[in-house]
């Protein structure tokens, strides 16, 4: 019997055209394609936001507004740690300069979880005096950047307080002692790293970068040379960040700087530089109606001045939007003239130009001095000059340290949803269905089984001896498109069964003769394999190799509500859509086969797509747990979602796909490592014993295969 191509091919070839045509025009790639549909997504976000802020008219309209943008701001980074109040505190050393000296300090920010840092105190007068909080950018020195600015604050009688953030100075959170340096890489790397595990349970590093902060306050105020009523805070860069996220949520803070950070994100994300550190891409920020400027309206009507350079990687036309906006905000409170916009040359971080002006509007806005400051570039004495322990690092010089890591592992235990051994069948429907909407919200996946209208461009390719290999181009979101390859036996009698394989290996490397397509199309099946988008990933800046190449896609679609496992679960049932619509398939046999990061793929979309009738993932992350476990991870960034355990589990998915059977092939931990047998099923057992609960102990199948072994996909 001579097979036909199936109608709804030519009518999807016939569609897809134009859709193609477009993706071609609006993404050269497959990940510049991505990028404009979640760019076209924020846009909308954005443009929503616009509406909200341009009705208010008045100080009481400004007095919600900013309520709102503080309770979504503290929901979003999970809250801050409980504890104000007197900080215990550390004294090593002190040390005299020009116009100044220097105390240097470690204070506690929570239980074991200290903060070096330098105090500067003018050398003139007693005090009280005004304060300023100095937070540096994300160089690896960390405090030791302020050197020239706590100087050049103290001589300008303002007590300066210059902290080491996490991950910097004498607070890496992967410190190698071997190394002398961070495991991980950069700033940037050790603040990605260490974000992933709190974004699982809902949190964002932010809130204890927002609390070390704070908690620098707590100190500053409790000393009788302080004036706790003029209060400051100033930073460039991820010092910038820090600043204007503090500033927004201490009251207590009443001047505040924000130099080389504020900008806008349609110009942010639209720009070369794109999503950036873990913790400027706050999951769903902009999904929540907020954008750069809410963190300087939630300081109105107090002084605040954005610091702007022309050249900056944070665009400057988003900068100058940005103020226009804040201004009419500010006119709520007829306080226009407390916004400045101090603009410069260069590019990011280029602050020589502008060093006297932002020092005037401090001496101005603090001690009311009107009077010409001095600013004058100071030197650090040297290159220990601003070090505080003994051994360089807090992670060595105090007993049992507190990290992020420890900090976090602890309080999972009260954010994650507990694991249940379910009893009777009876229990399958309610979880799928509670599923089925967490899935959705919290990965951003839309797609609804038999509703896609995937379209499908097919173009024959080549013949083999009993089967034909077609390729294929599958429309996707607005104008991305995924490509791949289908295998179709030549002789067909009936439906038969299909796979669809989705393989971290490029499609082109698995239709090769002897592989597994091969084999599966020559035993009769229908094989779909598809790239999963973005394949190639592209270039980005990699800030560590633990996070891999699609951390900051990641933390992209994180903003506008989306991820990356959401947009390939969709991408999944628009296959398992294209396949049982077609005339030669038995829609009641589709196994889909994941490997790696789209094990996790498979598994979710297996939960909303009942006809997934058998699942095999292989090389795939065995829980979430694992991730909030372990202390270092490797390649995580595709599977992340967050707030995910506070909902679910893989123990959850594996039960909610019941009966259909699930293949694990080498199982693996968070660094990507193979786990033995009994770690796995300890890992996954509240889903063994709800299986032997409803008398199906062997559902979840545990198989090895050799390299070079066929892969279960029968």
């Amino acid at each position: 019997m001579k097979s036909r191509k199936p109608l709804v091919l030519v009518i999807a070839s016939c569609l897809i055209l134009p859709a193609l045509l477009l993706a071609a025009q609006y993404g050269a790639t497959p990940r510049e394609q991505m990028i404009g549909y979640l760019n076209g997504i924020a846009k909308t976000q954005l443009d929503a936001r616009s509406s909200v802020v341009a009705g208010i008219r008045n100080s009481a309209d400004a007095d919600r507004r900013k309520v709102e943008v503080r309770e979504k701001i503290l929901r979003l980074i999970g809250g801050l740690p409980e504890g104000r109040g007197p900080v215990a505190v550390r004294e090593f050393r002190k040390s005299t300069a020009d116009g100044f000296r220097v105390e240097r300090i470690a204070y506690e920010s929570q239980p074991g979880f200290w903060v070096t840092a330098n105090l500067y105190v003018p050398e003139e007068g007693s005090g009280p005096f005004p304060a300023i909080v100095l937070a540096p950018g994300h160089g690896v020195g960390g405090k030791s950047e302020n050197w020239s600015w706590g100087g050049n604050f103290a001589r300008n009688g303002i007590m300066a307080l210059a902290y080491d953030p996490i991950g910097q100075g004498e607070r890496l959170q992967y410190y190698a002692s071997d190394q002398g340096k961070s495991m991980i890489g950069n700033p940037t790397g050790e603040h990605g790293e260490v974000n992933i595990g709190p974004m699982l349970i809902g949190d964002n590093i932010a809130r204890y970068m927002v609390n070390d902060a704070m908690r620098g306050v707590d100190y500053l105020v409790s000393r009788k040379d302080v004036d706790a009523t003029r209060i400051g805070a100033f930073g460039c860069s991820g010092g910038g960040t820090s600043t204007a996220y503090f500033a927004a949520l201490d009251d207590r803070v009443k001047v505040a700087a924000s130099a080389c950070y504020i900008t806008s994100f349609n110009e942010l994300l639209a720009s070369p530089t794109g999503a950036q550190d873990a913790e400027q891409s706050i999951p769903h920020f902009i999904a929540q109606g907020l954008d750069f400027a809410d963190w300087v309206e939630a300081f109105a009507p107090k002084p605040y001045a954005v610091i702007s350079t022309m050249d900056d990687m944070f665009p400057f036309e988003g900068a100058r939007r940005t103020v226009e906006e804040v201004k009419q905000f500010y006119a709520a409170y007829a306080a226009e003239d407390r916004i400045h916009w101090i603009t410069g040359p260069g590019g990011h971080g280029n602050l020589g130009p502008v060093s006297p002006a932002i020092m005037k509007f401090f001496t101005l806005n603090l001690k009311g001095s009107s009077d010409e400051p001095s600013f004058t570039t100071i030197r650090t004495p040297t290159p220990t000059a601003t070090n505080v322990t003994n051994s360089g690092q807090v992670s060595t010089e105090f007993r049992e340290p507190s990290s992020v890591y420890s900090l976090n592992r602890k309080r999972a235990e009260s954010r994650m949803a507990k694991q249940i051994e379910w009893t009777s069948k009876g229990d399958v429907p309610p979880l799928q269905s509670r599923l089925r909407s967490d899935i959705r919200s919290l990965t951003g996946a839309s797609i609804e089984p038999g509703l896609a209208n995937t379209q499908v461009a097919t173009n024959a390719t080549e013949t083999r001896s009993s089967y034909r290999i077609e390729t294929i181009s599958m429309s996707s979101d607005n104008y991305s498109t995924l490509s791949g390859y289908v295998a179709i036996p030549n002789l067909i009698t009936s439906p038969m069964p299909a796979t669809l394989m989705m393989d971290t290996r490029p499609s082109s490397s698995l239709i090769v003769a002897g592989g597994d397509v091969d084999r599966l199309a020559k035993a009769g099946r229908i094989v779909m394999v598809i790239d999963a988008r973005p394949t190639p990933p592209g270039t980005e800046s990699i800030k560590s190799p633990y996070l891999g190449a699609f951390n900051l896609l990641s933390l992209r679609s994180f903003l506008v509500g989306k991820s990356i496992i959401g947009l390939r679960v969709d991408d999944t049932i628009r296959a398992i859509d294209w396949l049982a619509g077609r005339r030669d398939v038995d829609r009641n046999a589709i196994s889909v086969y994941g490997s790696g990061p789209l094990g996790m793929v498979v598994l979710h979309a297996a939960v909303l797509d009942t006809r997934i009738s058998r699942i095999v993932v292989a090389n795939t992350l065995t829980s979430y747990r694992m991730i909030v476990d372990q202390p270092v991870h490797r390649n995580v960034s595709e599977v992340v979602i967050p707030g995910v355990l506070q909902h679910y589990d893989t123990t959850d998915l594996l039960t909610a796909t019941y009966p259909r059977p699930v293949i694990y092939i080498a199982p693996q931990d968070a660094l990507g490592a193979d786990i033995r047998a009994v770690i796995f099923r300890t890992a996954i057992s509240a889903a063994v014993k709800s299986d032997q609960n409803m008398g199906s102990p062997n559902r979840i199948q545990l198989q090895t295969v050799a390299p070079g072994d066929p892969l279960p996909l029968n």
